[in-house]
């Protein structure tokens, strides 16, 4: 590379060019990477002036010239880690207010005036927002060099911390807009602040010595294996033990403190040692997936066993990548921290990684960088930075929910969900696939007990159950393009025993929504998407283990004993482990079950396979309810078409197929009404979200085309409520992750109880009054004013919809505060009485507006059920849609309302009061946020015909030209678990196949 030429005076001159180049906060990787593309700017006579927070030797290890200049300036802070492999989501977001965003006028201030001081030809940044804006604000071009954005990252934080924080990622998505292109680095997450994008081979950087000189140094004979420790310090707790290793080998340490002691067959690396020469002189790696290791792993050739890092989204994208290249291994964390490193290790050293793309990265991003100092236009024109603006406010909806098998990016970004244009999450099959039993026979599976009731996605089912086995077979001539889920579950039955099949849908909350837990009426609709489980059971000695479960059992010295093996569908983009697996006997301590308590930090402590808790926690709860005791080991295929974070009850769907394929696989007689109640403690208690019943009541007893009437005190099923042929429902996704393990959710929650302990406090004092009167002799008509005996059902008041809504606003309407802090209530209430929840002292909690919205939401609840039933007609349809209406802006005064699902009812809205002619009858007449709110799907009521559908369709395209976000509607309904019940399959003898 050359420097640029001048003319001047008939004199071609080399000028140098001044480059400010901005590192993220976040970790060594950063500025390791921008090292390599800085020595090249360098050694083309550049000036380059690196902005970083990162210690110099980074630097200057790899570059001594006088034309580097560091300025020890943190202008971001990246993922606050509360260890090696755990990121605080909330400390992330405080951290970044405090250090860029409380700060940023001056912060804006000092980086103009700094630019201009140094006469900056052009900045760059990896990946600063606030350089972005600096640069555009001093009149100087700039250029972001990453494989992702802040945005993006902390998006997925902000769903968790609360949308307070909100303006934190829009504020990242502007300052990035003024960014003029992205130079885009293998690996790459969605980056929607980015229009012009520019691909480069991986960033890498070079090697100063061979593996053999570095094997010399450390006195490492060449046949002895080494594996390299390379996590950018431990996980808190972990203390490194000389058994973790296979017999010979030796492990070098990163990061290791100085005052720690190693085995000694690990070795202590010095701070500042150069680790790609170490990468590239070992046989594998273990640690943590970043664009850093990853990069140096391909680059190298060098097997990778990784271990999941929480709640950081650059990840899957890099795992896919290293995956691709059949580089990869992952290891579950449990066996990294206890030290079962062996069959991950020796697996790793017999891969082939095949990566043969350009490492060459630094070289061509230096050289487009320096075009572009000169004048260069990589960009559109026509894409100018309000256009880019308006692009990352038109994916806020998408960054609004974690990324998963559902994440939908926009059109014109499709080319970025995967750079290799990979499938990723679960097999899909279309719905209206038609298998006939026959077809079954066919993939040598029997059905020996049970129907598919012609349901389409049973049928598919069924189908990728009985394709697994011909998978086993075939694995390794599809290895390289096979799913990590496929291969696991492939490997997960034993095809010469009988496996059990059961399902259950989700559900649409038409009416009753969180008025559950205070004892509403609900009326619920099982949808058409539905979870299948299938499962087997397996006497130990012949169970099927995966190797690092049987090396885990090995190591104990004991024979065969119950293993719980389960493998997830859909797993890849949500970052959530694919595989889980326990020895069951972790369920018992002392020849008794684990509390659930115990159970919920056991599932916790690895949050990519804490979604295991939805499924293997229902055998805890058979366990500690039922007095089931599991002889047998357990393998489980869980496979959910129910849309993760939408509203309709995905997690219900799956702990409630999960049940009821255990009971049936072990022959326990459970009712539906009782498996939904033993389900609801799974995740109320080890799961930890604080739901009603009536999600796993709707899964479990829901009949197809029927709403269910149930009084949740506890759980009274008043029957089934057949939808008039006239009326039609649907689901309509706005796209915003909805979790009712989020903090809204909950502290509306919590606000009821509050309301209600105070209506009860209120109430008895009323009667010791009342009672008091009399005893003083006044007029017991006076004394009756508000009736003893209503006062005394008040003062015990179970549940709060059996409040009327006329003696609400009598009595207790103007005696509940608008709001009010957790420390306060307890000093004068002491207990809010709800087991699911807990009073942050340090909390304000809403009261008036929660406590009402149950009381007249059962009202309402109970007005629509009646209309259900009443002749047909206009005004019955418009009472119907007015009753949706009247719930949805209860749930805004809660304060569990978003923008999109208000977008959603707002369109609904603008349909029904659109003018038409005088002969043609109105078709959508109301809408309303469903469950816990805060986003996920809206309920819609319409007359059932085919114009219905098609304003539906002209709803669902509207809010796509508004929001850059196509909802997915749901429509249709399906039976519940106890409707369906099992299937009974095993493969086809061979005498039935000749």
């Amino acid at each position: 590379m050359v420097g640029i030429e001048q003319k001047g005076d008939g004199v071609r001159k080399h000028r140098p060019l001044v480059f400010a180049y901005y590192v993220t906060g976040h970790g060594f990787g950063h500025a390791t990477r921008v090292v390599e593309v800085v020595r090249h700017l360098i050694n083309a006579g550049h000036i380059v002036h690196a902005v970083t927070g990162a210690p110099d030797f980074v630097f200057t290890s790899e570059i001594q010239s006088p034309r580097l200049f560091i300025r020890k300036v943190l202008l971001d802070c990246g993922a606050v880690q509360a260890d090696a492999l755990t990121v605080d989501r909330l400390a992330s977001l405080e951290k970044y207010s405090e250090t860029a965003v409380v700060p940023r006028d001056s912060i804006l201030t000092t980086e103009v005036e700094w630019l201009k001081s140094i006469k900056a030809d052009l900045v760059v940044s990896d990946v600063v927002p606030v350089a972005c804006r600096a640069a555009a604000d001093a009149g100087i071009r700039s250029v972001c060099v990453t494989n992702f954005s802040w945005d993006f990252i902390y998006a997925e934080y902000v769903m968790a911390a609360g949308n307070h924080h909100r303006k934190i990622v829009w504020q990242i998505a502007e300052d990035y807009s003024h960014c003029e292109f992205l130079i885009r680095l293998p690996g790459y997450c969605p980056m929607p602040a980015f229009r012009d994008v520019i691909d480069v081979p991986l960033v890498v950087r070079r090697l100063h010595r061979s593996r053999k000189e570095v094997r010399e140094e450390l006195g490492i004979g060449e046949h002895v294996k080494v594996v390299i420790l390379n996590f950018g310090g431990q996980p808190s707790g972990w203390k490194l033990e000389e058994r973790y290793l296979p017999s010979g080998w030796l492990c070098l340490v990163c990061g290791a403190s100085e005052s720690e002691d190693l085995p000694p067959n690990f070795i202590k690396l010095a701070k500042d040692a150069y680790t790609p020469d170490l990468i590239a002189a070992s046989d594998c790696m273990l640690g943590k997936i970043g664009y850093g290791t990853v990069s140096e792993a391909l680059a190298y050739k060098l097997p990778f066993v990784f271990v999941r890092r929480d709640y950081f989204n650059e990840e899957p994208f890099l795992r896919n990548m290293l995956e691709y290249y059949q580089a990869g291994v992952e290891m579950i964390r449990r066996d990294l921290l206890v030290g079962h490193w062996k069959p991950y290790l020796e697996h790793a050293i017999n891969l082939k990684p095949c990566y043969e793309g350009g490492i060459n990265g630094g070289e061509v991003a230096a050289h487009i960088l320096q075009e572009t100092a000169v004048g260069k236009n990589y960009a559109s024109d026509k894409l100018s930075g309000a256009r880019r603006l308006r692009d990352a406010i038109v994916l806020g909806y998408q960054l609004q929910r974690a990324p998963g098998r559902d994440l939908c990016i926009p059109e014109w970004y499709a080319n970025a969900e995967n750079e290799l244009s990979l499938s990723t999450g679960s097999p899909k099959f279309e719905a209206n696939e038609r298998i006939s039993q026959m077809d079954l026979y066919d993939e040598d599976l029997e059905i020996i007990h049970g129907d598919i009731q012609g349901l389409s996605d049973t049928k598919s089912f069924l189908k990728s159950l009985a394709g697994l086995n011909a998978t086993n077979d075939s694995i390794k001539n599809t290895e390289k393009r096979q799913m990590r889920e496929r291969k696991a579950a492939a490997g997960l039955f034993n095809w010469e025993e009988d496996i059990f099949v059961t399902r259950a849908p989700g559900r649409l909350d038409v009416m009753g929504g969180i008025a559950d837990y205070s004892g509403s009426l609900v009326l619920q609709m099982p949808i058409r998407e539905a979870c299948h489980v299938a499962v087997q059971r397996n006497n130990p000695s012949k169970h099927r283990l995966w190797k690092h479960a049987l090396a885990r059992q090995q190591a104990k010295g004991q024979g065969p004993t119950p293993v719980l093996q389960i493998v997830s569908y859909g797993s890849e983009l949500s970052n959530r482990g694919p595989t889980f697996d326990m020895d069951l006997s972790d369920f018992m301590e002392d020849g008794k079950p684990i509390s659930y308590e115990k159970a919920k930090k056991y599932f916790a402590r690895d949050p990519s396979q804490k979604w295991a808790a939805y499924v293997a926690g229902t055998i805890l709860v058979l366990i500690t309810e039922l007095g089931v005791r599991f002889e047998d080991s357990i393998s489980m295929l869980v496979s959910s078409a129910v849309p993760e974070g939408k509203g309709v009850s995905s997690s219900a769907s799956v702990e409630v197929a999960s049940m009821s394929g255990i009971a049936a696989a072990h022959g326990l007689d459970i009712s539906p009404r009782k498996l939904a109640l033993l389900c609801q403690k799974v995740e109320n208690h080890i799961v930890g979200a604080p739901c009603g019943v009536m999600d796993q009541m709707t899964s479990a007893c829901g009949e197809t085309n029927k709403l269910l009437a149930m009084v949740c005190q506890p759980a009274e099923v008043l029957g089934l409520v057949e939808i008039p042929t006239h009326i039609r429902f649907w689901g309509i996704d706005s796209g915003i992750r909805h979790s009712i393990g989020g903090g809204d959710y909950g502290s509306v929650r919590i606000g009821a109880f509050m309301g209600r302990e105070m209506i009860k406090s209120t109430a008895s004092t009323k009667l010791s009054r009342s009672f008091s009167s009399t005893e003083n002799g006044l007029n017991p008509d006076e004394v009756e004013e508000d009736g003893v005996e209503l006062l005394e059902n008040e003062a015990s008041l179970d549940y709060l919809c059996n409040l009327t809504p006329h003696r609400y606003e009598a009595l207790y309407a103007n005696v509940l505060p608008e709001s009010i802090f957790g420390e306060a209530f307890l000093e004068k209430y002491t207990d809010h009485h709800d087991t699911v929840t807990v009073i942050d002292p340090k909390r304000a909690y809403g009261v008036r507006a929660s406590a009402r919205h149950p009381i007249y939401e059962n009202f309402r609840v109970k007005a629509f059920k009646a209309l259900l039933t009443s002749v047909s007609s206009d005004e019955q349809l418009t009472a119907l849609g007015e009753l949706l209406y009247q719930c949805h802006y209860s749930y805004s005064a809660c304060g569990l309302g978003s923008d999109g699902t208000d977008r959603l009812v707002q369109l609904v809205q603008e349909m029904q009061h659109w003018k038409r002619p005088k002969s043609e009858d109105g078709t959508l007449y109301g809408a309303k946020i469903t469950g816990g709110g805060s986003g996920g799907t809206v309920c819609v009521v319409g007359r059932n015909c085919l114009r219905s559908s098609q304003q539906i369709l002209e709803v669902q395209q509207k809010y796509k030209a508004a929001t850059g976000y196509l909802p997915f509607i749901f429509e249709g309904s399906s039976p519940g678990a106890g409707k369906f019940g099992y299937l009974k399959v095993c493969r086809r003898s061979s005498s039935k196949l000749v």
